[in-house]
């Protein structure tokens, strides 16, 4: 296995031993009693001593004992989105809604149902979760658990065991078998660092707080992540992996986030971690509990593809997929991997991909922000542990059909609470808008939202004359008639601090040229101040057609002042030529700008800028 950045190197031998060092013992006391093994050898002369036995009559065999049926619940991207929202004209989604559904799918199989979140619970969410440090977000997701799941620091149940690591000791009780809830950690769960991190999953008010629950106690599920290390040590951040019984069968659960983490989460954020190539760190823990006779193995992956969605249960081919990013990883994952929970796309998976052994595995995605779960049913073999069948499909959460009719109570209550907390600033109205903003781009790359938002940055930031901002800094449309403080925030909920910096107009050509990075799909910039025309048909690296600042056409030896946020000033979303800028100055941040500019709107009336900045040709 390559050296990890970060890490020194170490012989071959020292990734398992390490491994197993962590966590010692955890494994054998989840996982149970082992399956196979075998029988303790009889004592010398034992055999020659016995008096004989005589021959006992024939009788037909026992017929094998009927397959468990286990299910397991899987979301993924809530994202915080604690209120419903609508799609086709009908409402969906929502903590309460969300909850009603997953907890009537889970009565089905009381004994066998796991619920698990494969990354970006929280961050880039909503107000009545954000405003909170998404303390909110992560309630909800305590109120599935079952009597066995524990905040950490709580005695576990007698037999669960703590970790021979002292630094591992506060996550033992998260490792109990019988709690029926897993997650991942995703990017955005990284916004804020490692310390905040820490605090929102383990408990402590935050220095803003308290906000609902006084103290704050944390989660009450495990999060997993086998490949986010401490670049010094380079030991686990949070434990790898958790071993679940499912009626007396084990079942692994491996937590990863996408390795590409550090691309779109600002330094700050990753600082002091290294991230693990997917595979490789998933299949280092599972040649480890194979030895403890686990068979079944779930993963939980935060990267995805796209899928055409459809109903029913899960279809051989995949048909007009974009799955080349997980199919990456899956394809190099150990033989013994049997379902493989997907997300970061907000899309529709559900196919079967081959692992290195050529094995099909059932790699899922339900969509985003609680739209939608998936259930995947699984036929353990209670004999040897082993996945026989998996099948899954993926359901919305309609709030106008089914469990959506009645919203879980204790759910409804979390979220009124938050949603009470918040609203004195969030209800405030900044302005009126007499037609919708979009966030998403049109056929060229131009969002008529992104536009909005760069023109603000440019005019909150003196001597500015160009704008730029992310496209994944726009999280929601911003919709007709009278916007509110919360509606802005919606649009921008990162609070992310404005950068202003010198760049050449030859670096900013470089870093046009850098929105087509030989990915699938361009990630298109936004712009205030400037405009740029590309060609569809040209190479990467030469896709720019012509460039302008200010009506005139952009000189490669001027020099140009630059506003950017905080995370594309450090080189985020891989438009590394910003990281070069020079004379930096902070000043403000990104919501503070955008308020600021709405309220200084004549009549505060937000129209789409006219104009075009962006223009595609062939």
């Amino acid at each position: 296995m390559p050296t990890a950045p970060g890490r020194r190197p170490q012989p071959a031998a020292a990734p398992l031993a390490l491994a197993a060092a962590l966590l010692a013992g955890l494994a054998a006391a989840c996982a149970g009693p082992s399956r196979g093994a075998p029988p303790a050898a009889a004592a010398p002369g034992a055999a020659a001593a016995a008096a004989p036995t005589p021959a006992a009559p024939a009788t037909a065999p026992a017929p094998p004992a009927p397959p468990v049926q286990a299910r397991i619940l899987t979301i993924n991207d809530f994202h915080g989105q604690l209120t419903p929202t609508t799609s086709s004209g009908r409402p969906i989604g929502g903590g309460a809604v969300l909850v009603s559904y997953l907890k009537a799918e889970a009565a089905e199989r009381p004994t066998a149902t796991l619920i698990v979140h494969a990354g970006d619970l929280v961050g880039a969410s909503p107000p009545a979760s954000a405003l909170l440090q998404d303390e909110p977000t992560v309630a909800l997701f305590n109120l599935l658990g079952n009597s066995r799941c524990r905040r950490i620091g709580e005695a576990p149940r007698p037999g669960v065991p703590t970790a021979a690591d002292p630094r591992d000791h506060r996550w033992a009780s998260w490792l109990d078998s019988s709690c029926n809830l897993a997650a991942t950690l995703g990017n955005h769960e990284l916004d804020e660092g490692r310390d905040e991190l820490l605090r929102l999953l383990g408990g402590g008010n935050h220095k803003a707080g308290p906000f609902l629950e006084n103290p704050w106690g944390g989660a009450r599920y495990p999060s997993l992540s086998a490949n986010i290390v401490e670049t010094a040590s380079g030991r686990p951040l949070l434990p790898p992996y958790v071993v679940k019984q499912v009626e007396g069968v084990n079942v692994a659960i491996i937590g990863l986030t996408l390795r590409e983490a550090p691309t779109v989460v600002t330094p700050a954020g990753v600082a002091g971690l290294t991230f693990l190539d997917e595979a490789e760190a998933a299949n280092r823990w599972i040649e480890i509990l194979k030895v403890r006779n686990i068979r079944a193995f779930v993963v939980l992956l935060h990267q995805g593809g796209k899928q055409a969605p459809y109903p029913g249960p899960t279809r051989v081919e995949p048909g007009g997929a974009d799955l080349a990013e997980v199919e990456r990883i899956v394809g190099r994952l150990d033989e013994a991997v049997d379902v493989v929970v997907t997300g970061h796309d907000h899309s529709f998976t559900n196919a079967f991909l081959p692992n290195r052994g050529q094995k099909p595995v059932l790699v899922v995605q339900a969509f985003s922000k609680g739209t939608g779960y998936a259930r995947v049913d699984l036929d353990l073999d209670r004999a040897s542990g082993d996945v026989i069948k998996a099948s899954a499909a993926v359901e919305r959460t309609w709030g106008d059909a089914g469990p959506g009719l009645t919203p879980d109570s204790d759910a409804a209550a979390l979220v009124a609470a938050a949603t009470a907390r918040v609203a004195p600033i969030i209800s405030e109205v900044v302005g009126q808008a007499p037609v919708a903003l979009r966030a998403r781009g049109d056929a060229a790359g131009e969002s008529e939202l992104g536009d909005l938002v760069t023109d603000a940055q440019r005019a909150y930031v003196p001597g500015a004359q160009i704008a730029i901002s992310n496209p994944g800094g726009l999280r929601a449309d911003l919709s007709s008639g009278p916007v509110t403080w919360g509606a802005l925030f919606a649009v921008q909920p990162f609070n992310n601090d404005l950068v202003a910096m010198d760049l050449t107009g030859a670096e900013l050509l470089r870093l046009l040229e850098q929105q087509w990075q030989g990915a699938d799909r361009a990630r298109m910039l936004q712009v205030s101040g400037m405009s740029f025309t590309w060609s569809r048909s040209a190479r990467p690296g030469a896709k720019v057609v012509k460039a302008s600042v200010g009506g005139k056409v952009l000189d490669a030896k001027a020099t140009y002042r630059v506003v950017v946020n905080a995370f594309l000033a450090s080189g985020g979303d891989g438009f590394t030529v910003l990281a070069d800028g020079r004379r930096r100055a902070m000043l403000g941040q990104d919501l503070e700008a955008l308020v600021t500019y709405v309220k200084a709107l004549p009549g505060r009336r937000i129209v789409p800028p006219p104009g075009r900045r962006i223009v595609a040709v062939h």
